[in-house]
């Protein structure tokens, strides 16, 4: 083959190859919000970014910082959302993440709690509803939005006079059902209120003049020396609530028993709940 034959070979090949790619490459595909998941109507997301992971849960606690060393645990609605940048899209600094989330909120009047080089802490009253919000930018090409929309546990669990005074009658004893305790902390819950109130009721209309025993307990956590002590507060802090909704304080004495007597097995925290627990306790 002539010289002059192979330049044009090679000239042809060359146009074909050209004629058959493209002069960019097309754009790449965003990858999708993972199925069910949204923005919380409080917060939209940074640009160019996907929701990679999301939960909701009805009710939850988390404690967000406002402080280097002071902290506020918020109840309610409890929403998770972390975002990631698109595949190929620059990812914003961590700065740019926190300011943006800060100028969102004082724009609907909310209050920066707290920031530092990860977090940044938020707070708003939006719709007679107080929201808290946790932006946490360690998380590479993206960020968690944790976000509690505070209110009280709706009380599913009320004491029934019936049952209270049966196993009143029968055993004498009778555990107070819906009384939450944290583990290592003997302060009455705002969601077992309306239970002891009902119960000092049922003291007051059918058990008068009787001498009534309230008993705390513990779960395994914590030394017998700590849980002694705090099984007792617990007793104690029902005894003074009952006292406030006119039940005789003179006729109420408080026992405190520690981890004995468990209810369920410490071994899982759902077990450890319920052994956080009082008693009321009539001699028959």
């Amino acid at each position: 083959m002539h010289r002059a034959q192979v330049l044009a070979a090679a000239l042809l090949a060359s146009a074909l190859l050209a004629s058959t790619s493209p002069l960019h490459a097309a754009p790449q595909a965003k990858e999708p919000d993972y199925k069910g998941c949204a923005d919380h109507p409080l917060l939209t997301r940074m640009a160019d970014m996907r929701i990679k992971t999301c939960k909701t849960v009805e009710f939850d606690r988390f404690v967000f910082k406002t402080g280097k060393a002071t902290t506020n645990p918020v109840e309610g609605r409890l929403f998770e959302i972390r975002y990631e940048a698109y595949a190929g899209a620059t990812a914003p600094s961590p700065l740019a993440i926190i300011r943006n989330h800060q100028q969102a909120i004082s724009k609907i009047g909310g209050k920066v709690q707290f920031e530092d080089t990860r977090y940044t802490v938020l707070s708003v009253e939006k719709d007679g509803k107080e929201v808290w919000a946790q932006v946490d930018t360690a998380w590479g090409r993206g960020y968690v939005l944790t976000i509690v929309e505070k209110q009280a546990m709706v009380q599913e669990v009320v004491a029934s006079a019936e049952v209270f005074q049966a196993g009143l009658k029968t055993s004498g004893h009778v555990e107070v059902p819906g009384i939450f305790f944290d583990t290592g902390k003997a302060d009455l819950k705002p969601e077992g209120l309306s239970v002891l109130n009902r119960q000092a009721e049922i003291l007051n209309q059918h058990f008068p003049n009787a001498t009534v025993y309230v008993c705390g307990y513990t779960d395994s956590t914590g030394t017998d020396a700590v849980n002694d002590r705090l099984s007792l507060q617990r007793a104690e802090a029902v005894r003074n609530y009952l006292a406030e909704q006119k039940v005789d304080p003179a006729r109420m004495k408080t026992q405190g028993f520690g981890k004995q007597f468990e209810v369920a097995s410490n071994a899982t925290p759902e077990g450890r709940a319920l052994n956080r627990r009082t008693e009321v306790i009539i001699p028959q």
